[in-house]
């Protein structure tokens, strides 16, 4: 089964079909939808998902504004850019992505690994993004949970899964509360496979370097930020969020009764918080 033929019966019809461009010497994969009108709204995978985690939240999204949804490099189905591999490199990705699709100023979803690339590029870039909606996504090397700690500090023949990403299927049937479509879990398994999960470790195992810049940059970031974060997340507890909450100008931080994957456990609290966010210009949640 192919990338492109993953809309099936049980995902939801509302989910476009992902394509592809072509972008710094780079296959990028992305989907396309929502309104014809409005303020783009570009969303980023969390890792190891892809695209197809916003699969629950795409049709209430969808009314407000045109949507992005991007595997950003070296995450879901897209290529690897080793230049990106980290929250600062990523920023400065995302902002020429940007400027190659058109998009002036847009509202940003970035959930997981998003939260600090987004987080840079707004720092470089503040009129580019009118909101952000981040969250469970280190921010602090003291607050990170022990097993993405573990995957920092690891050595990188820890970080080997297997040519078939299995433990990396076992690991998201572990923490993801609702049930995953066959289709959607085998698009996560080959995010992951042959190699993949221990490249894109590479972000975040710069995040030793990368986060302690944060609290400079703080007063740079002058879009207003939602921070969602599950209370029971494991890997970055909700204490990340609050950590955000007190360096940035601007910020908003909910917690939201669930694990990690607020997006998939908890879809209709979550874009309930995104989409006032976004419809009020970070002025309510």
């Amino acid at each position: 089964m192919t990338a492109n033929s993953l809309v099936a019966t049980d995902t939801p019809q509302q989910f476009p079909t992902p394509q592809t461009i072509e972008f710094e010497g780079l296959s990028i994969r992305l989907v396309r939808g929502g309104a014809s009108e409005g303020t783009p709204i570009v969303l980023t995978s969390p890792w190891p998902e892809s695209v197809y985690a916003f699969r629950l939240i795409w049709p209430q999204l969808a009314d407000i504004g045109p949507l992005v949804a991007i595997d950003l490099p070296g995450f879901g189905r897209s290529d690897i850019s080793r230049g990106a591999l980290s929250p600062e490199g990523m920023g400065d990705f995302i902002l020429r992505l940007l400027d190659k699709l058109g998009i002036e100023r847009c509202h940003a979803i970035g959930p997981d690994i998003g939260t600090t690339a987004f987080l840079f590029a707004a720092a470089k870039q503040p009129t580019r993004f009118a909101t952000l909606t981040v969250g469970c996504g280190g921010t602090d090397m003291d607050l990170l949970g022990e097993q993405l700690r573990g995957t920092i500090d690891a050595p990188e023949s820890a970080l080997d899964v297997g040519s078939d990403a299995a433990p990396i299927v076992d690991m998201l049937r572990a923490h993801i509360a609702a049930q995953t479509p066959v289709e959607v879990m085998e698009d996560y398994r080959l995010s992951s496979a042959n190699g993949r999960f221990a490249e894109a470790a590479a972000y975040v195992r710069a995040y030793p370097t990368d986060l302690p810049k944060l609290p400079a940059l703080a007063k740079s970031i002058v879009t207003p930020v939602l921070v969602l974060s599950g209370q029971g997340d494991p890997l970055v507890p909700p204490s990340n969020g609050d950590f955000l909450q007190r360096i940035l100008p601007n910020c908003r931080h909910e917690v939201i009764d669930c694990g990690h994957f607020a997006w998939e456990d908890a879809p209709d609290a979550y874009v309930r918080f995104a989409s006032a966010w976004i419809r009020t210009g970070g002025s309510q949640a």
